[in-house]
Formats: C-alpha cells, sequence, structure tokens
C-alpha cells in the first residue's frame, strides 16, 4: 500500500472518530461543553494536518515523476554533423540558445540579429515556444483555477466572444404550415489583455556557475508569484486593470443568519440548472470548510467526505471542492464565502508571448542582476448562470 493511500485511509478512520465524538458527547439541548469542543477542535486540526500531508506526498509524487521523464531524445541516426534547424522564429534552436544567451549576458553581440523576431515593444524579449509552455505548465502548478477554466490564446491585446444570451424553442406546427420564428439572442463578451509582471533578481555568482539551472529557477519563481496573482485575480478581481473575479457577481444566495446552514447550502446547490451541476465544483477558504464540516444533511450524515482514493478531492455533497486563501471569508466586505458551478465557462485569455528584460546597472552595487518578467492576461465568466454563490446575512 502506498503511503499516500495509507493516510487516506487513516484520515478517514479519523474523521470517522471526530464524528462518533461529537454525536455521542452531545448534550440534551444540542450543544457541547467547553472541554469537547477542545476535544474535537484536536481531533479535527489532526484530520486537516494529514490533508495537508498528502497534499505534499502527492506534490511530491507529480515532481518524481517529471524529473524521472527524459531530457532528450534518443539518437536514432548515425552522427553526419549538426542537424539543420528546421524549426523557425520563437521555436528555432537559434533563438533559444539567443534568449538564454542573453539572460545570461553571454555573447550578447553575436545573439542580437536572432533576438529581432522576439523583441516587444518594451524592450524586453519573449520568451522561445518550449520554455512559455514550461512557464504555463509552472502557472497551473500553482494556479489549480487554470485546471478549472477554459483557456485561450491570443496573439492581440482583446478578444471579443459572441455568446447565445437566449435561446428560441421548438413548437409543434400544421402539415405544410410555416416555421414559427426564432427569438434567439445575442451579445458580446470581451476579453482584454491586462499586464501582470514581477521581478526576479539573481546573484551575478549563480548565474556565472554552470550548476546553476536558470531555466527552472525563473519558471519557478515566474510560476509562484505570476501564479498567485493570477489565482486572486480570477477569484475576487474587480475588473479594474486585472480581471474580473467569480466572487465579483451579485450573490444568489443570502443566508438568513451569519453563519452558514445545510439548508443553504442545498439551495445554492439546487439553484445551479442540472447541466451544469453534473460538472461543477466548489470553491471556498479553508475556514469556511471549517464550519461546514459541522453541517449534517437531513438523515444526519455530515455532508464534507474526505477522499480515500489517490488523485481524488475531498467533497462536498458528493462534488468536489478546491480551497483558496483568496475566497472571501465571512470577515471581507460583502460576506460572499462560497461559490458553486462549472468553471470551465470561467474563460481566461493568454495574449502569446511572456516577455524578459535582463537589467544590468540597477543592481550592480550589491553583486545582482534583475530580470522583469511580464504576460498579458485576462479572465471573465462568460455565461452567468453557470456559477452560483452564497453571501452570509446581517446581523
Amino acid at each position: 500500500m502506498s503511503k499516500i493511500l495509507e493516510l487516506r485511509e487513516k484520515r478517514a478512520n479519523l474523521w470517522e472518530k471526530a464524528k462518533n465524538f461529537l454525536e455521542t458527547h452531545r448534550r440534551e439541548d444540542g450543544t457541547v461543553s467547553a472541554e469537547d469542543t477542545a476535544t474535537y477542535e484536536r481531533m479535527e486540526a489532526d484530520v486537516v494536518s494529514l490533508g495537508n500531508e498528502i497534499k505534499r506526498l502527492e506534490k511530491q509524487k507529480e515532481i518524481d515523476d517529471e524529473l524521472f521523464k527524459p531530457t532528450s531524445d534518443p539518437i536514432i541516426n548515425t552522427p553526419s554533423g549538426r542537424k539543420p534547424d528546421s524549426k523557425t522564429g520563437l521555436a528555432s534552436d537559434s533563438y533559444k540558445r539567443a534568449f538564454w544567451d542573453t539572460l545570461r549576458n553571454k555573447h550578447y553581440v553575436d545573439v542580437r540579429n536572432d533576438l529581432s523576431v522576439g523583441a516587444d515593444e518594451n524592450g524586453g524579449i519573449l520568451a522561445p515556444d518550449e520554455y512559455e509552455r514550461r512557464l504555463v505548465e509552472a502557472l497551473e502548478e500553482e494556479n489549480f483555477f487554470r485546471k478549472l477554466a477554459t483557456v485561450i490564446t491570443t496573439s492581440s491585446g482583446e478578444r471579443t466572444i459572441p455568446l447565445v444570451k437566449s435561446k428560441g424553442k421548438a413548437e409543434w406546427i400544421d402539415e405544410g404550415a410555416a416555421y414559427p420564428f426564432s427569438d434567439d439572442k445575442f451579445e458580446q463578451v470581451t476579453l482584454g489583455a491586462y499586464k501582470l509582471g514581477t521581478m526576479i533578481k539573481i546573484s551575478e555568482e549563480l548565474l556565472n556557475d554552470s550548476v546553476f539551472n536558470i531555466e527552472s529557477y525563473i519558471a519557478k519563481e515566474f510560476g509562484r508569484r505570476i501564479g498567485a496573482a493570477e489565482e486572486e485575480a480570477f477569484i475576487k478581481g474587480d475588473g479594474s486593470k486585472k480581471p474580473t473575479g467569480i466572487f465579483n457577481a451579485e450573490a444568489d444566495i443570502t443566508t438568513a443568519k451569519t453563519a452558514i446552514t445545510f439548508d443553504e447550502i442545498m439551495d445554492l446547490y439546487y439553484s445551479l440548472r442540472a447541466p451544469y451541476r453534473s460538472k461543477a465544483v466548489w470553491i471556498l477558504n479553508d475556514a469556511t470548510i471549517s464550519a461546514i464540516r459541522k453541517l449534517k444533511d437531513s438523515n444526519g450524515n455530515y455532508i464534507w467526505q474526505p477522499s480515500v482514493r489517490e488523485g481524488e478531492p475531498d467533497r462536498i455533497l458528493n462534488r468536489p471542492y478546491y480551497t483558496s486563501v483568496y475566497a472571501p471569508t465571512a470577515a471581507d466586505e460583502g460576506k460572499k464565502i462560497l461559490a458553486f458551478g462549472d468553471f470551465s465557462y470561467y474563460w481566461i485569455a493568454d495574449r502569446q508571448g511572456r516577455s524578459f528584460k535582463r537589467l544590468n546597472e540597477l543592481y550592480a552595487p550589491t553583486g545582482q542582476v534583475g530580470f522583469l518578467a511580464s504576460q498579458r492576461v485576462d479572465g471573465k465568466l462568460i455565461l452567468s448562470e453557470a456559477v452560483k454563490v452564497l453571501a452570509l446575512g446581517e446581523e
């Protein structure tokens, strides 16, 4: 049995013990003493701790699998000199060599012609195609929302998406009678290209060290920083110089009190039309999960269910959920704490070309070199009925 599966079973057993403890120590009025509450919370904390350890082990396994992949193609023909570069533009091997030589400041005089195809309007240079795919993969690792959304690539600043706002219907007609007119209505959603950037500093000693893998380091830092900023914007961005987040919409369900109940979660669940529920997931903060773990359905079963299978997320009402530190909590303005829907209807528009620029002089006194890294991206929910949001009521 793998360590991950063992921990999943251990967590599931511990959760059952925690639920049983809570049930057997309830007083006649339904409350639990302070001492028993503290014991239950310790058991719940152990469940959370095991969940975090499972995530760490799964991440390690993912990294190990990636590192064991072949790093180069096998030689299948006899050596006959250097293979000609069949790729062009940002995909060519010559551009790739020139790009990394420039970032390391090696042979910079010789590679300027090669880089002319990738120069951007701000004096930076675009990442080679192969490396850009690696940067996108790094973003997906750091930002779970990209795996749920629909990602499109654009070559220009804006992308207009035509949508069917309302659909016509079929009607029974007499033989030979005219077909009824359709009342389809259309609208357009425009995705822009907001600039998101960061500055990465590396010491000159590391850059000059042939063992130092600058490609991996920049990809890791780019994914960590840009991915975190993206996730925050996709979840609660206000649309001003950044994407519009899913929690930016008006709440569909508002609780009667400041605490969430099972009935209100059910109301949110069924407020989403059946075609979307089959692929729907929950998005919420860890603080909200803590409250939901204590809720039961009408049959007395807890609605939070830990996963016991490797690679599967935990569930609420048998639908997967994802947590984000950027999801609002009860303390935030608006108190919109829970989103449920099919997030493939949230579209992310990546403008092709991640740009990098080396700064030689800015940090020279401290023996460091700066790298400006940027991308252009936008995101928006293109079909509002595909996602529903719950907010807490007032006191």
